[in-house]
């Protein structure tokens, strides 16, 4: 289409060049310049053939030379009968790899644009085309343009070729961390262990009866998170106001009894370790909306304007509204929008690549059965939310249904589904008086 109407696609064929030069010249450079740019961001496609040889080569740790890259483009199918020629002379127009990132900078930001010309291209296609409602069209156009900023495209096919060195180096980043875990740490360790972390693009749900702590674990979460991971956690709580919400923070983190907090009775030492907690509370990138009536999309907006996000928590999923696209299921059954709404969750978390944690409702199924631990068909409204999440955690307390048992605050989170490993039984610690959860065994970190 731009051949036809004359316009010429933006992009530099001497930077380029200069950049594959300078990686032959110099392989020291290329963990540099691979942190910069991918080979789709070649115009010329010998240009991008040689450089993703040579990503390939240095994920692996081989040896980058002139020869080894082209017998590599050989065994890749990509050589043609002048790539040794034209090697040669990009070796030869590229004096020094002094300036190689500045050559990146160039090659990268040509790319953005005929990325962002594809997709200005798209969406006034789509414009006149009259596909759906303006709401269906303008969310569609956010998640086009947020991928962009994110370096990623929506859609399309990409060779298994391609994929391989990203996952290696994750794998490698994971066996060099020293971390036990692949995910974020909730701060309950045996939870971690069996879920491997709270990890990128995964949907876990929390599910319980009303009163059983939902919002609790939830909350102690997404606190661990923010103080210790150094990324942005977006709160969205459609059932407490900020305050509510806050309040329970700052009684957990200071071990203040949270009556006391309402009712502003507190000892000396009190007010001191809640002055604490609200300096590391302030210090967390933490970061709440209470509107009652969001929607995915409200939610998918604000995430994507937020830098370095590590976090979703949503309390709770019953509460949303539907796809606030102007989409109508006065006709449909409810189970049918709950449904609908796990779906746009797995895809917002698959979308923004973080874990987004989602609380739900059981249903009363489970008061009727003498072992009242919650299962799977308990989850309300349940239709397609078991297939959507990726982890299903179930609370449950002897101590809720019988106060006289000997230890009333013992807790399960019983792990209903888990793609990351084995089903089973965690033990917890419920803490009333702080609203909150703890490890069966406490572990301090001072």
């Amino acid at each position: 289409m731009d051949e036809l109407l004359g316009r010429r696609m933006p992009h530099s064929a001497e930077a380029e060049q200069a950049v594959i030069g300078s990686m032959l010249i110099d392989p020291q450079c290329i963990s540099e310049v691979i942190d910069k740019v991918r080979a789709q961001d070649f115009y010329i496609q010998a240009n991008r053939d040689i450089f993703e040889t040579m990503f390939t080569m240095f994920s692996y740790s081989q040896t980058i030379d002139p020869v080894t890259v082209l017998d590599q483009m050989r065994v890749r199918g990509v050589i043609r009968d002048d790539s040794q020629k034209y090697v040669a002379e990009l070796m030869e127009v590229t004096p020094t790899a002094a300036n190689v990132l500045k050559y990146a900078a160039i090659v990268r930001d040509k790319a953005l644009m005929r990325s962002l010309a594809e997709v200005a291209n798209d969406i006034s296609t789509m414009v006149f085309d009259g596909a759906g409602e303006a709401d269906v069209m303008l969310e569609a156009a956010e998640r086009r343009i947020y991928a962009l900023r994110q370096g990623r495209n929506i859609g399309g096919l990409t060779h298994i070729a391609a994929i391989l060195p990203s996952v290696y180096e994750r794998i490698s980043e994971a066996a060099t961390s020293g971390s036990r875990i692949p995910g974020l740490s909730t701060g309950l360790y045996d939870l971690d262990d069996a879920i491997m972390g709270l990890n990128k693009g995964d949907l876990i749900l929390i599910a319980a009866r009303p009163g059983m702590g939902k919002t609790s674990i939830a909350l102690n979460i997404a606190m661990h998170v923010g103080k210790h991971s150094g990324a942005a956690v977006a709160v969205f709580s459609l059932e407490m106001s900020k305050e509510q919400l806050v309040s329970r923070l700052l009684s957990g983190e200071s071990l203040v009894d949270g009556q006391k907090l309402h009712t502003g009775e507190l000892s000396a030492d009190e007010w001191r370790r809640v002055t604490a907690a609200a300096s590391t509370l302030s210090s967390a990138d933490i970061r709440v909306d209470d509107n009652p009536s969001l929607s995915v999309a409200d939610m998918n907006a604000q995430c994507r304007r937020i830098d370095k996000l590590g976090l979703v928590v949503i309390d709770y999923l019953q509460l949303m509204q539907s796809s606030g696209s102007g989409r109508s299921y006065a006709s449909e059954s409810r189970t049918q929008v709950v449904s609908d709404i796990s779906r746009m969750l797995k895809i917002m978390a698959k979308e923004l690549n973080v874990p987004v944690i989602c609380l739900s409702q059981l249903s009363r199924a489970n008061e009727g059965r003498t072992n009242k631990r919650p299962m799977l068909s308990d989850l309300r409204e349940s239709g397609a939310i078991e297939q959507d999440a990726d982890i299903v955690i179930g609370l449950y307390r002897d101590g809720y249904y019988n106060p006289e048992v000997e230890n009333p605050n013992l807790a399960e989170a019983i792990l209903l589904k888990n793609r990351h490993g084995q089903v089973g039984t965690i033990p917890l610690m419920w803490l009333p008086e702080y609203t909150t959860y703890s490890n069966a065994e406490q572990r301090y970190d001072e």
